[in-house]
């Protein structure tokens, strides 16, 4: 089973992508499962948001406390105390963050000894003119745990639907697609 917890503040788009995640997976055919945790409900306040994907039935209903991908959607969040993004993190683990900083700097900021992998999500959002970083993210995601881009491409497609313009649901694939591409690493 691969559990993935995210780390963002609220109105950064983590509870959207881990459902879009849950769905591209149930797609392959997988069992999913995809929820938030918030503490106060407000933009701008850290929250989290999970993932659980298997080939098998999930018969566990609580939170993920050792996963093995962490994401941080915003890096403000590493040097926050009670945001502990790498709490429970397996220490073979993965920890994913959009930063314009390498990953060497994240190991020195944080001490995690597993792989490291950093997209500079802000810009290539700011680049593609979606306006937040969980797109470019996700993508970035996708890389880290192998995960079929088309398949998310496809659901992202369809949560974008009619609700968008064309151009903005081309210039979220771009973001996407921009997001695998872009994802540097660092072994662990």
């Amino acid at each position: 089973m691969l559990e993935i917890r995210w780390h963002a503040r609220g109105g950064q788009g983590a509870k959207t992508v881990s459902q879009i995640l849950a769905l591209a997976a149930l797609a392959r055919g997988d069992y999913v499962q995809a929820f938030p945790e918030y503490g106060p409900e407000r933009s701008g306040a850290p929250m989290k948001a999970f993932n659980r994907i298997d080939e098998r039935k999930i018969r566990i209903h609580y939170n993920i406390y050792e996963p093995d991908v962490v994401v941080v959607i915003d890096d403000s969040l590493l040097s926050s105390e009670s945001a502990n993004v790498i709490d429970g993190l397996k220490p073979d683990g993965t920890l994913l963050v959009n930063t314009k900083a390498s990953p060497e700097e994240v190991r020195r900021r944080t001490g995690f000894p597993g792989r490291i992998m950093t997209v500079d999500a802000d810009g290539i959002a700011a680049q593609t003119g979606v306006g937040y970083a969980n797109i470019p993210t996700l993508g970035a995601l996708a890389r880290a745990v192998d995960f079929p881009l088309e398949l998310l491409a496809a659901e992202l497609k369809k949560t974008l639907g009619k609700k968008v313009p064309e151009r903005v649901i081309q210039a979220n694939l771009t973001a996407l697609r921009e997001g695998y591409a872009r994802v540097s690493a660092n072994g662990g």
